[in-house]
């Protein structure tokens, strides 16, 4: 392949392989029935305290990605979202489930052409890259390594992926601790990108960075994905910062999808209890007479020790008796197929709260 300068969209596309355009052809990733546990401690010591010792990380996930889009998977911090991630690009072993990139079944041991195919930009971009070769070092090793061009364009090839994401040539004779965390989070991004793969997962890539900075990395991938066609998944734990990359919104608690829908319809019509706590969480300007009130009242339950029934109903403000003997799968809406929600009372009338905390979970949000 020859390369030329970026000078657009048609010189970024050949920068980085014609994989990434978008096709009319199904979804690009399908995750069913998706499973990853970790033991702690011995299991026999564990069984004599009567205490658990398998944390359930991701716990029958379902998820589906068309080619193009840009989707969010959101929630706090322990509910999984990273760990999904994680095992999505084949870092992490899962206990059951199926992941199948673009109708092909992914095995367990993914080939290297395989691995090619979905790459990550990680949380810390500190810590993400080696500190001991220059950024030239770390993007001819990665191109050499998996004969991704031909080794006399290695050179031109490193200089034009850098210039896609906003740096000068004289960033290939630097080593990453003479740049920003800005800088370093876009190298990353160009070193993910040198693969060609057909998904990107951003896994917090803006939570490390100042926030006039977070705004730069965001854009960034923003143009990334006008010009590339890229499909995105980027993983958060603030809805604020989605709302205007993203198309759709992955709600995760728990090891769960518990809301599943398009960004603005999310925004304006959220049906989970949760999903109205997160947007109420989000710092406003305005102060209101509840606003010292928590969002979300309580701590989220160990993922050692899941509740029975709904795994929300320890902190939800409408929880019933049904809550706790049913666990609610995610359904559908009858108006709108893409608006699934996994609550009893997503698309019914919901009961009373049974909180003043409550009032605070998206007072307004509610439709």
């Amino acid at each position: 392949m020859t390369t030329k300068p970026l000078g657009g969209g048609t010189a970024a596309s050949t920068a980085t392989g014609s994989a990434l355009l978008p096709s009319p052809d199904g979804p690009l990733l399908e995750a069913t029935d998706l499973a990853v546990s970790f033991s702690l401690g011995s299991a026999l010591i564990a069984r004599l305290r009567h205490e658990a010792h398998v944390l359930h990380a991701v716990d029958g996930v379902d998820l589906t990605i068309p080619r193009g889009e840009a989707l969010a998977l959101v929630g706090e911090s322990g509910s999984g979202k990273s760990t999904l991630a994680r095992a999505l690009a084949g870092l992490q072993r899962t206990d059951r489930g199926e992941i199948r990139l673009d109708g092909k079944v992914l095995p367990p041991r993914r080939s290297r052409a395989d691995q090619r195919k979905i790459q990550m930009v990680f949380q810390d971009p500190y810590s993400s890259l080696n500190p001991r070769l220059t950024v030239g070092g770390i993007l001819h090793e990665l191109l050499r390594v998996h004969h991704v061009v031909p080794g006399s364009e290695v050179e031109s090839y490193t200089r034009e992926l850098l210039g896609l994401v906003g740096l000068g040539e004289e960033s290939v004779h630097a080593y990453p601790r003479q740049f920003s965390g800005g800088q370093r989070q876009r190298v990353a991004i160009a070193r993910a990108l040198a693969l060609r793969p057909e998904l990107l997962v951003a896994d917090e890539p803006v939570s490390a960075l100042d926030v006039s900075v977070q705004a730069t990395i965001l854009n960034l991938l923003q143009d990334l994905r006008a010009e590339l066609g890229l499909t995105l998944l980027l993983i958060s734990h603030n809805l604020a910062v989605v709302r205007h990359l993203c198309d759709r919104i992955a709600v995760m608690y728990l090891g769960r999808l518990i809301e599943v829908g398009p960004t603005e319809t999310l925004f304006a019509e959220p049906r989970h209890p949760y999903t109205q706590g997160l947007l109420a969480a989000i710092p406003r300007m305005s102060f209101t007479a509840d606003g010292d009130a928590p969002a979300i009242s309580g701590d989220p339950p160990s993922p050692l020790r899941i509740p029975a029934g709904c795994r929300f109903r320890t902190r939800c403000p409408i929880a019933q008796p049904i809550c706790e003997q049913q666990d609610p799968v995610l359904t559908a809406s009858n108006s709108d197929p893409a608006h699934s929600a996994a609550c009893h009372f997503a698309f019914a009338d919901a009961p009373p709260r049974a909180t003043a905390a409550g009032e605070a979970t998206g007072e307004g949000a509610r439709s």
